[in-house]
């Protein structure tokens, strides 16, 4: 549409940017090339914007694309990068900017290899490779150290200055290779696998020296990461300076910032380990010495117990237990026989005082009929066995008396008890006790 303009009828502002942005519009989507100079991008942002600079000359244009699409690349876009993008030419009225609206963006040279990298690095980590249980520890003191690298190069001599300064006696194999460009890969897995094979290397360090992003290249290559990962010998990844990360360094058991790094984590400071050894033995002796002094107390606390200070002790108190056991002993048995001679005593004084001496003492008598057929004599005990003219025995304390009886007389009141028939030998038997016993007492008063 064609609106006529002079300087009768000039354009607004509104009408000149509605015509630019019909005109830009004509061209459609097309691809552009350029070097990133500025990124503005925030999470929060729905789009973000990015400078992209011509190589070759001095000219630039802004970019316009959704934050979410940033998101989604397999690596950022940083400034520097080179980048080509699919996108339409829009101009913006109301400010009268232009911009190019993006919908896609492609890495190219170095940028598309490390998003490659990035891809592999992705898919190895999902397979396992890099799982941290897989790493080998590394030896304390390897006697054999194996060590890739340029032939020359200042990795090599740091490597073996470091490591022969922290400890003189160690020994390396060293394995010259490239370490850049298309050998690289072969000629260092080559080298790993004839390292493996030697019995007497105890850890393999791989090194370089720093470089650009294609230098290290090769260090991040399917076929070596890989091989790395089949290795039984602990490998030490040193390939560059700290910002590097070649995917070496996730699949080797260790990482090293440096060649130098590299050499001071595999091999001890002998000044360092002597120093330790020192501490460790003043530390032991120390505590040795404290150990010593405190069994010392407790024997001279042992000691000074009365057990320990007179250790006849126990046997003098069982001694002195069993002396006053002995006394209680006989101080009861004393008792006890006291108590028996006392009740023999008093009962041989009962039997004294029944006895007939006693009883003819205090004034009795024991009078005998002799029969006339002179058999044993019997004692009186009923006026049944006298009858008037028997001949009687009158036995007294000091003596016996022969009388014979003038009368017989019953008790007034009394009951006359007829005496049992007995055979003559039990009435003989009965006097000869009587005249016995009656003798015997006799004798004892």
């Amino acid at each position: 549409m064609n609106v006529p303009n002079s300087a009768e009828s000039p354009w607004a502002v509104g009408q000149l940017n509605d015509q630019v942005k019909n005109w830009i519009q004509k061209l459609g989507f097309i691809w552009v090339e350029g070097q990133v100079t500025q990124v503005n991008m925030k999470s929060t942002w729905r789009f973000s914007y990015i400078t992209l600079r011509d190589v070759n000359v001095e000219a630039s244009v802004s970019l316009t694309v959704e934050t979410s699409a940033l998101k989604n690349l397999a690596t950022p876009v940083k400034d520097g990068d080179r980048i080509i993008v699919h996108g339409k030419p829009s101009f913006y009225s109301k400010r009268g900017s232009f911009s190019l609206w993006v919908t896609d963006i492609r890495q190219v040279g170095i940028g598309q290899l490390l998003a490659q990298i990035e891809q592999l690095k992705k898919a190895m980590f999902a397979e396992g490779l890099f799982d941290p249980r897989l790493k080998a520890p590394l030896p304390f003191l390897p006697t054999t150290v194996g060590l890739i690298t340029g032939r020359g190069s200042a990795a090599e001599r740091d490597v073996m200055e470091v490591a022969k300064r922290r400890w003189p006696a160690v020994r390396f194999r060293v394995i010259n290779t490239a370490v850049q460009g298309p050998k690289t890969v072969p000629q260092v897995v080559d080298a790993l696998q004839e390292l493996e094979r030697d019995q007497a290397v105890d850890v393999i360090i791989v090194a370089r020296g720093g470089g650009s992003v294609e230098d290290l290249l090769p260090f991040s290559e399917e076929p070596l990461v890989r091989a790395v990962s089949r290795m039984r010998t602990p490998v030490v990844s040193a390939i560059g300076h700290e910002p590097d990360n070649p995917l070496l360094d996730y699949v080797a058991d260790v990482r090293a910032a440096t060649p130098t790094d590299a050499a001071k984590t595999v091999v001890p400071d002998v000044v360092q380990e002597l120093r330790i050894i020192g501490e460790a033995r003043e530390r032991g002796a120390g505590a040795l010495r404290n150990w010593m002094a405190h069994e010392r107390r407790g024997l001279a606390q042992i000691r000074t117990r009365p057990v320990m200070a007179d250790p006849s002790l126990p046997v003098t108190r069982q001694r002195e237990i069993i002396a006053e056991a002995l006394q209680r002993k006989d101080r009861a048995l004393g008792v006890h026989v006291r108590s028996l001679r006392s009740s023999i005593e008093s009962l041989k004084a009962q039997v004294n005082a029944l006895g007939p001496s006693q009883t003819l003492a205090r004034g009795y008598s024991i009078v005998q009929v002799i029969p006339r057929d002179k058999s044993g004599a019997q004692v009186v005990t009923t006026v049944d066995q006298v009858a008037p003219g028997s001949q009687l025995r009158i036995r007294v304390p000091d003596g016996s008396i022969t009388a014979a009886a003038m009368g017989v007389q019953a008790a007034p009141g009394g009951v006359i008890k007829k005496t049992r028939d007995r055979s003559d030998s039990d009435n003989n038997d009965h006097n000869n006790r009587a005249d016995t016993n009656a003798d015997t007492n006799t004798e004892e008063a």
